[in-house]
């Protein structure tokens, strides 16, 4: 599904060359469950953002569901991660002004199916998660457990090959933290491949492998 080699992303100013993904070489399988863990600012997010396809690279290699991805632009890079990829954030990342069932349909509004259908997939989805009697509901009446519910909803809605979380248990107690870890776990049983940074160790110990990152750098 994902082969990454000899990835180095740089970020630069006038004055600072910084060097986030420093020859970073990675596979993932179809259901796969990689928890990626190192310190604050040794480019986890920015591994995820470019398995994400919302940040480009500057030297090495990655090929997504077999297509090469240096050469695509950003529109190429928006379809190709268009009912492919789902994203989970540590900070839900939902919308205020639209209600749950609305939060969650976002994602299928860019694909070519019916309201019918989307409808069926949103209230499929919403029952999986055990939101379905908050589908009214505006994500400031929901608590944080629930919010991180609508997001890991709204990421799968569309039945993606993979999923990408970005500390999502970050802003949630410990038993909310269990309630989310243990859906992404059932997604992943289910088929999904899963990549998911994190600080906790708690929360790796529900993946299949773990990669420690260091100052940009993969080491076991």
């Amino acid at each position: 599904m994902i082969t990454v080699n000899n990835i180095v992303k740089k970020y630069r100013t006038d004055e600072v060359e910084t060097t986030a993904l420093n020859k970073v070489t990675l596979s993932v399988n179809k259901e796969d469950f990689i928890a990626v863990m190192g310190p604050s600012g040794c480019g986890k997010s920015t591994l995820l953002n470019v398995l994400g396809l919302i940040d480009t690279y500057d030297e090495g290699e990655y090929k997504f569901l077999g297509k090469t991805t240096s050469n695509l632009n950003e529109r190429g890079r928006t379809a190709l991660r268009k009912g492919n990829i789902g994203f989970v954030f540590q900070n839900f990342n939902l919308i205020d002004e639209i209600n749950v069932f609305e939060n969650i349909e976002l994602p299928l509004l860019y694909l070519k199916i019916t309201k019918k259908e989307r409808t069926a997939l949103v209230e499929k989805i919403m029952e999986r998660m055990d939101i379905a009697h908050r589908s009214k509901h505006f994500p400031q009446q929901l608590s944080g457990g629930q919010q991180q519910r609508v997001s890991i909803a709204r990421a799968v809605v569309a039945n993606p090959q993979l999923i990408l979380a970005d500390e999502p248990t970050g802003n949630l107690d410990s038993k909310n933290s269990q309630d989310v870890m243990n859906v992404l776990k059932g997604l992943n049983n289910s088929g999904t491949s899963i990549v998911m940074v994190t600080h906790s160790h708690e929360d790796a110990k529900y993946a299949k492998n773990i990669v420690n990152l260091f100052d940009g750098m993969i080491v076991d």
